[in-house]
């Protein structure tokens, strides 16, 4: 697996360099001048530990998570306070863990973002489907909460059985939605789980739908080195036809698709990974700015301990060469299924034909993409392929990061 992203990534950034995170912080971010800025937001508590969830994830503690809550505002308003007059931001979104476990301070956080930012585009929460209850909805919309993001995985009780999940009252969840409405609801599912069939993930969108839903999200079931689920993987051509046989369904229902693995209607989107740039708080969470990449500590005591000692609590800082910007760029942009040549240029400065004409014209020839007016777009085969190498760059860089982290606060370095 390392060999392809290895050979990947030597040939789109032109150089045998990799790359190289260091132990090491900036005191100031300079994200003043970044355009398209998204804020991210880790609340890593949960009542209980699921075996297949690879995310950054603590027991919950009321105790701790106080502390820890206490130690976000202050990491907030250390970034925040660096930046004279408020900077404009596209969006927040609420990460976990279970964000709903501190339902009752989020706005606290909210306002201490506030402070700091304008917000244009709303807000987002991802909820367990235990915390969709009509108070806690009417807490979140009251904190200024405008989109929920809830983790179904799968309303089938095999499937749940699985993934060590309870089974959703559809009923509860749908009375509670109907009874606090938000502008987006979207509902995320696991899909190339084992014998999983079109029939049975083609049930779970229409469920979601019908439960209040106009927004759903199918992601790949992906079995990451440090997690304990013992799940075996579906193959290639099985899962290439689940994922084709879904998106030609969403698509003749009148549904919009707004990435590889996303699907709505009536415009409603939700999405916390495609920003230009963007600035995480909290443990594990990660900042992109114009030439560097960080993550924060997974650990919540020492990043609690940094904190408190007013200094940012980053473990890893990646320094990007202008090429490593550029793969780092496309290959988040594509994940929305399409790469504007005309926004690339302004990003950069250079024209995407210049850097990767024979790249493009390579995509076209092999039917994975379609150009129009300097739009690309991904073909079924493109999506598929581009979800293919997708599931290797998680194993190779994600897998083998977030595993060193969960063992070391702040290590010494690492090279991808």
């Amino acid at each position: 697996m390392s060999i392809a992203t290895d050979l990947t990534r030597m040939w789109l950034t032109r150089s045998v360099k990799p790359f190289t995170f260091r132990n090491e912080y900036d005191q100031v971010l300079p994200y003043e001048d970044c355009q398209g800025l998204g804020l991210y937001v880790h609340i890593p508590f949960c009542r209980q530990i699921c075996r297949f969830c690879p995310y950054c994830k603590e027991p919950y503690s009321r105790e701790l998570c106080e502390r820890y809550l206490d130690a976000l505002l202050r990491e907030i308003h250390l970034v925040g306070g660096q930046s004279p007059g408020k900077k404009e931001a596209t969006s927040l979104y609420f990460g976990g863990g279970t964000p709903a476990l501190a339902a009752d301070r989020l706005k606290e956080v909210i306002d201490a973002l506030k402070e700091h930012f304008t917000i244009t585009q709303g807000i987002g929460v991802e909820l367990h489907p235990d915390n969709v209850t009509a108070p806690v909805l009417q807490t979140l919309r009251e904190a200024g909460v405008t989109k929920l993001s809830i983790g179904i995985q799968s309303f089938q009780p095999k499937y749940q059985h699985i993934l060590g999940r309870a089974p959703v009252d559809r009923r509860r969840l749908a009375a509670a939605l109907a009874q606090v409405p938000f502008e987006t609801v979207s509902m995320d599912f696991i899909f190339a789980l084992p014998g999983q069939t079109f029939q049975d993930l083609r049930a779970d969108v229409d469920a979601a739908f019908q439960c209040g839903a106009n927004h759903v999200a199918i992601y790949p079931f992906i079995d990451f080195s440090f997690t304990s689920s013992e799940i075996p993987a579906m193959g290639k051509r099985e899962k290439r036809a689940l994922l084709d046989d879904i998106t030609r369904c969403c698509l003749s229902k009148g549904y919009t698709r707004n990435s590889i693995w996303t699907f709505s209607r009536k415009q409603a989107s939700y999405s916390s990974m495609t920003r230009d740039n963007f600035l995480g708080f909290g443990c594990s969470a990660a900042t992109l700015l114009r030439d560097q990449f960080k993550v924060n500590t997974f650990s919540v005591n020492e990043y609690c301990r940094r904190v408190d000692g007013g200094a940012l609590p980053t473990a890893l800082t990646l320094r990007f060469t202008p090429r490593q910007r550029m793969v780092y760029y496309l290959f988040w942009t594509a994940y929305s299924t399409r790469v504007d040549s005309g926004v690339f240029e302004r990003f950069f400065g250079v024209p995407l034909q210049k850097m990767y004409g024979f790249e493009l014209w390579l995509a076209r020839r092999l039917g994975l993409v379609t150009e129009r007016d300097g739009v690309y777009e991904m073909t079924l085969k493109g999506a598929f392929y581009y979800h293919y190498y997708e599931s290797f760059y998680t194993l190779s860089y994600i897998d083998r990061m977030w595993g060193l982290l969960r063992h070391e606060a702040f290590p010494e370095g690492m090279e991808l």
